[in-house]
């Protein structure tokens, strides 16, 4: 069974994540997952209301929202856990979405947190790290950390979604970005966004 470490920030595109998700879990592969504080917010505003009181809360908040039997979840502050640890073997991580404080912090190897700690410690082993970053439009700064980021062997995918697969909604372009995170991946989800073939 695969693993892969999923990391949600605050950024909008909950969707996004959702999806991936949903699919990793259809595919079989275990998926540790750490969200941000700001994340949970998001998720609410953008998905379903959410609602937490206290860090212990979280846990159970997000494993009611993202179903799957193979979801492990980690506690954003939680440097015990096994992801904070390149003697953990994992297939990758994903950061979906990524916000452009995220991104700088590991481009400037920054871990303020278990999400940043993950990131670092995929960068460090040489195991794929692709950053999904949801900001526009992009300031100097960013950009040099985007360049930061890919020389150290991530791959930064921004959320564009395409159009030339004719989405009729709005999950149609989320499938778009989503398949192209799973190619990185080398995982087959069979989504129908394609280049048209002869």
């Amino acid at each position: 069974m695969k693993t892969i470490v999923v990391g949600i920030t605050g950024a909008s595109g909950s969707l996004y994540a959702r999806r991936l998700i949903q699919i990793l879990c259809d595919l079989d592969v275990h998926v540790h997952l750490v969200l941000s504080r700001h994340a949970m917010k998001v998720i609410s505003l953008e998905l379903e209301p959410l609602s937490f009181k206290a860090d212990k809360e979280i846990k159970y908040e997000v494993l009611r929202y993202f179903h799957g039997e193979h979801i492990t979840f980690h506690g954003y502050q939680d440097f015990q856990s096994p992801i904070a640890s390149g003697s953990f073997c994992t297939d990758g991580m994903v950061i979906v979405p990524c916000t452009a404080g995220t991104l700088g912090r590991i481009a400037n190897g920054v871990s303020t947190n278990l999400l940043d700690r993950a990131a670092d410690v995929t960068l460090k082993e040489r195991r794929k790290l692709i950053a999904v970053l949801r900001e526009m439009p992009y300031s100097e700064i960013l950009i040099e950390n985007m360049l930061r980021l890919t020389r150290a062997g991530a791959i930064v995918m921004p959320a564009s979604p395409t159009f030339y697969h004719e989405p009729k909604n709005v999950m149609d372009l989320v499938d778009s970005v989503v398949a192209r995170i799973l190619d990185h991946l080398g995982l087959d989800s069979e989504l129908e966004v394609r280049w048209p073939r002869d």
